[in-house]
């Protein structure tokens, strides 16, 4: 039996990489159930990131992959109501916000509700941004 039973995580997911599959994976083997939330083109650019590739295909991408149960659209970035929306006990992130203040808080208000974070380790040397610089080197 897996610890959890609905586990959420979120991002934006434009050029599909390693890294992803990674977080996905991990992420499927803790619970029953993974809801991933896919950023919005719109939310992608109030964070000041435009994704190369467009919102509804990213989603596709995600869909198709087999440790993901279901698809949502990530309108905003608050977690609690997440967890609140769709009943997950836990949240799924990479380690690289670990010990932040930001993520401190978060831990803090799912708490309230029952709900936890769990961080897994970052895979280092591939990220959107790396891929996105290479990209542009060229």
């Amino acid at each position: 039996m897996k610890k959890y039973k609905i586990g959420y995580t979120s991002g934006v997911f434009d050029m599909f990489h390693i890294g992803h599959l990674n977080l996905l994976k991990r992420a499927k083997e803790n619970c029953e159930y993974l809801i991933v939330g896919v950023t919005t083109d719109e939310l992608a650019l109030y964070k000041n990131k435009t994704p190369i590739i467009p919102y509804n295909e990213r989603k596709e991408i995600v869909n198709a992959i087999k440790y993901v149960d279901e698809v949502v659209p990530q309108e905003n970035m608050n977690k609690l109501e997440a967890c609140k929306k769709y009943n997950a006990d836990v949240i799924f992130v990479g380690d690289d916000w670990k010990g932040t203040e930001k993520w401190k808080q978060i831990e803090k208000d799912l708490s309230t509700i029952g709900a936890e974070v769990v961080y897994f380790p970052y895979t280092v040397g591939t990220s959107s941004t790396i891929l996105r610089e290479k990209l542009l080197k060229k």
